[in-house]
């Protein structure tokens, strides 16, 4: 990790589970994050478009719009920008082995860290059973879940006006409802068996919008978590060692930056190319 005119730079970053185009999206807080951070390779770990919402009702802000630039710039000025679609997004995997603006789209990738240590970094949605086998049941929960968010967000608008922080409806409920911890402990597990299957020393996943890193299962599991709810991306540094960056606690600690340039129109940059 080195500093350059305030900004942070990492030899990797992942991002994943955006959902541009969902209400719930908190997209001003990530394109604060791409204006603080940058690295040498960035990857996208699926769900980054939410098409599902996009089906049901076109909802597409400035913000959500100024993510797209600032990522298409990170590219043009250099930065390794890889897409790994997730099932929200599942609309780009009829584009794998192509690259728009400078992003490559790829369907999974072996990561070498610095150290030569190696990580297989996938969505993660094929091995989610509900996804796989019951979407019907998949795009009800995705409903529920936007619900829970929708409540969520003004049960914070009031706990901040009395100064409290932001507390997680969901994020409280997967720690605490027993089907849900053993849905994450279930499907922590698979991802490691599918890592073991490629002989990598650990995986690097998003999907079910928990960000964790650990070493329980005889591999390295690792999450990137989201930008709905906990705002997180995965970080490694020069030498190899992952962190978990909680934007949301870090931002308020950060002083400001310097403007930035004005951003292209963003039909000069979004040129599909085999």
């Amino acid at each position: 990790m080195t500093f350059e005119q305030g900004i942070i730079r990492f030899r990797t970053l992942f991002i994943s589970d955006v959902h541009l185009g969902a209400r719930g999206c908190q997209a001003e807080h990530l394109l604060d994050f791409l204006r603080y951070h940058d690295a040498e390779t960035i990857y996208l770990v699926g769900d980054i478009v939410d098409g599902w919402q996009l089906k049901s009702g076109w909802y597409w802000p400035q913000h959500h719009n100024d993510v797209v630039q600032k990522l298409l710039r990170k590219a043009r000025k250099g930065s390794r920008i890889i897409y790994l679609p997730g099932n929200h997004d599942e609309f780009l995997r009829d584009y794998y082995g192509t690259h728009f603006g400078g992003i490559e789209v790829v369907e999974t990738v072996i990561h070498q860290a610095a150290d030569g240590r190696r990580y297989l970094v996938v969505h993660g949605d094929v091995f989610d059973m509900v996804v796989k086998h019951a979407r019907w049941l998949a795009l009800l929960g995705d409903t529920a879940y936007d619900l829970a968010i929708l409540i969520n967000r003004y049960f914070n608008a009031i706990r901040r006006r009395l100064g409290f922080r932001y507390w997680s409806l969901s994020q409280w409920a997967k720690h605490k409802v027993k089907n849900a911890v053993n849905y994450i402990g279930a499907y922590e597990q698979t991802l490691a068996e599918e890592a073991q299957r490629h002989q990598v020393d650990g995986v690097i996943c998003g999907h079910i919008h928990h960000a964790v890193m650990h070493d329980t299962l005889g591999i390295r599991y690792m999450n990137c978590g989201d930008w709905v709810e906990s705002c997180t991306a995965l970080a490694e540094h020069d030498d190899g060692t992952f962190e978990i960056i909680h934007w949301i606690d870090r931002s308020a600690t950060l002083p400001p930056l310097p403007e930035e340039e004005p951003e292209l129109p963003l039909e000069e940059d979004t040129e599909i190319a085999a």
